[in-house]
């Protein structure tokens, strides 16, 4: 094999890493938010789902939720319906490796940070 092979293999791998690192990596970190979201619904969180319905969570079964969405009127949405949670921000987990004082102050904010070192 020529210089030139290996030049336009190490091209296309290179090629390869950056669409993997723009493309692919950014989907599957949106996508494990999303469960995370979904896995996470309870009652009384306020929600849209994707069709623009904006209601309250009245009850969570395993695959749909019931939502309230005016007096009275109570409607059932697929869980995968849920376009997003309104009362409170959804993260996706990440390790709990090291923690600055900082978070540790927020975790605990009746003044107790000696206690968490």
């Amino acid at each position: 094999m020529g210089s030139q092979t290996y030049t336009l293999v190490l091209y296309i791998v290179v090629f390869f890493g950056i669409m993997y690192f723009l493309m692919i990596r950014p989907q599957q970190k949106q996508q494990k938010t999303r469960q995370t979201m979904l896995s996470g619904l309870k009652a009384k969180d306020k929600v849209i789902t994707a069709g623009g319905i904006y209601g309250k969570i009245v009850k969570v079964k395993e695959d749909s939720v019931i939502l309230q969405i005016s007096d009275k009127v109570e409607i059932e949405v697929a869980k995968s319906g849920i376009g997003s949670v309104e009362n409170r921000k959804v993260e996706a987990e990440e390790p709990k490796a090291k923690k600055g004082k900082a978070e540790i102050k927020e975790e605990n904010p009746a003044g107790d940070a000696d206690k968490a070192e």
